[in-house]
């Protein structure tokens, strides 16, 4: 049997239902220690993500608030005794890596039967997941979904109050509550979400039937919280939403992207500002502007292609066209003319013609990227694209794919070296996996950088002497 969970109409404010979910935080404390004692040892909790960086970012707060009722930390399922899943749904291989993921799980539980599984975001909005879920993986103890991961300490109290499969999955809210435990991955530079939700319904994209509608937050809730994150030692923040420039537009009071960033840029002791990820069709000369006049915003921008084919892009309904893209890089790189660009492509989309292709390959020239996420074409079901007819034979995708990653990388090798021989300012972010002798950083542009040093500048910024690019990194020295 199970226990679906009702939506009820939110009534709360945003701190009222942070205080009451602190509450069941307590709550949980008190079970988990008691089948601590019960177990005679600590209790473990694995979270494994899948996805993207706002994917990465829920991770987090599930992390905070599994470490806030008592549960340690462990990257080892076999040992844990608290398993979730933070799922994506993007492409359709991703909801069966899952489904493989959780046969193993079922039959730890049987060796462990207090063990707890969870699973939660994207892939958990369709109602064919739930049903096989429900059907299949009754072992499961909690379902939610991607709108309402702050209710996780009371969905947790819930789970180990019942011996049945607890259900909680949303097809859409206006609340967002984000003051609740974080456990950042790293302790110098953070993401914070500024907006969630997607309106442009791409014909091949899920996300927006998963992630609901746009809605962002309060600029001052964000400047509130990028504040405290500077307190505690962060100096570089990615802001994130599935398109950030559309930024504002459901606040009571409208305010721009642009605008959001330049009341960012006034917090003392925030030395880098990143975001992630701008639609061409949104992105606006006013951003362009800003980013130009900042002494903190990354010289780095990810602006998606998809295809260079006017007539693909819109198939696709991206609603720009080859001709106004162009344009905008040229706007782009006439303000900021050393700014590093990077972008998305599908290849193989339903349609596509070899003439099509070499549109895209023609932009790709033009505009020379910094490098490139190229992506041969998957159906997704539930998708607009994937009910097509015209899908393209496999071997010509593999063709042009490969055609296309030749030159992707010819140019970006050639495009990552402009900065050899030169003194840039690296954030240091960790100890080399390779070498130990050596640490690893980031430059504004995002180019990674490999230099001799160790864990002791892990989190500080370094002038560093590029002395050698290797293709998509450098080797340094360090210039003080």
């Amino acid at each position: 049997m199970k226990i679906k969970m009702e939506n009820k109409k939110e009534t709360l404010t945003a701190a009222e239902e942070q205080k009451r979910q602190q509450q069941f935080i307590e709550k949980a404390r008190i079970y988990v220690r008691e089948k601590s004692e019960e177990l005679g040892r600590p209790l473990y909790a694995c979270t494994t993500t899948f996805g993207c960086q706002m994917n990465a970012r829920d991770s987090e707060k599930l992390d905070g608030i599994l470490e806030a009722v008592g549960y340690i930390k462990t990257d080892k399922e076999d040992e844990a005794d608290f398993v979730i899943y933070n799922t994506c749904t993007v492409r359709e291989n991703a909801n069966q890596r899952v489904y493989g993921r959780l046969g193993y799980l079922g039959s730890m539980k049987k060796k462990k039967p207090h063990m707890m599984i969870a699973l939660c975001g994207c892939m958990m909005q369709e109602a064919h997941v739930v049903e096989k879920l429900k059907k299949s993986y009754r072992f499961v103890d909690l379902i939610f979904g991607t709108h309402n991961i702050f209710k996780f300490p009371e969905l947790l109290c819930y789970a180990m109050e019942s011996d049945r499969m607890i259900i909680d999955v949303w097809k859409d809210t206006d609340q967002i509550v984000e003051d609740l435990p974080v456990d950042r991955k790293y302790k110098f530079k953070s993401g914070v979400n500024i907006m969630f939700g997607c309106n442009n319904f791409c014909s091949y994209c899920i996300v927006p039937y998963v992630r609901g509608r746009e809605r962002s937050r309060n600029p001052e809730d964000i400047v509130r919280e990028i504040e405290h994150l500077v307190a505690d030692g962060v100096v570089e923040v990615m802001l994130l939403g599935q398109n950030v420039n559309s930024y504002g537009k459901n606040l009571e009071h409208p305010i721009t992207f642009a605008q959001l960033l330049k009341e960012i840029e006034k917090i003392e002791g925030l030395k880098r500002i990143r975001f992630m990820t701008s639609h061409p069709k949104d992105l606006s000369d006013e951003l362009i502007e800003v980013m130009a006049e900042s002494k903190k915003i990354c010289p780095h921008l990810h602006l998606p292609l998809q295809s260079g084919s006017s007539r693909v892009l819109k198939e696709m309904n991206r609603r720009y066209t080859k001709e106004s893209y162009l344009a905008l890089v040229d706007r782009i790189r006439e303000k900021l003319p050393d700014i590093s660009l990077t972008t998305d492509i599908i290849v193989g989309f339903p349609g596509e013609t070899e003439e099509d292709f070499l549109e895209t390959m023609d932009v790709v020239g033009k505009v020379g990227y910094d490098s490139a996420f190229t992506f041969i074409y998957s159906k997704r079901s539930g998708t607009p694209a994937a009910a097509k007819e015209d899908q393209v034979p496999e071997e010509v995708v593999k063709d042009r794919f490969d055609r296309l990653l030749a030159q992707v990388q010819e140019i970006a090798r050639e495009r990552s070296s402009r900065f050899e021989g030169t003194v840039q300012e690296v954030l240091v972010e960790s100890v080399n996996d390779q070498d130990a002798s050596l640490v690893t950083g980031r430059m504004g542009n995002n180019l990674l950088v490999h230099f001799p040093g160790d864990a002791s500048m892990i989190g500080t910024f370094k002038q560093i002497h590029l002395d050698v690019c290797k293709g998509f990194y450098y080797m340094g020295t360090p210039a003080e």
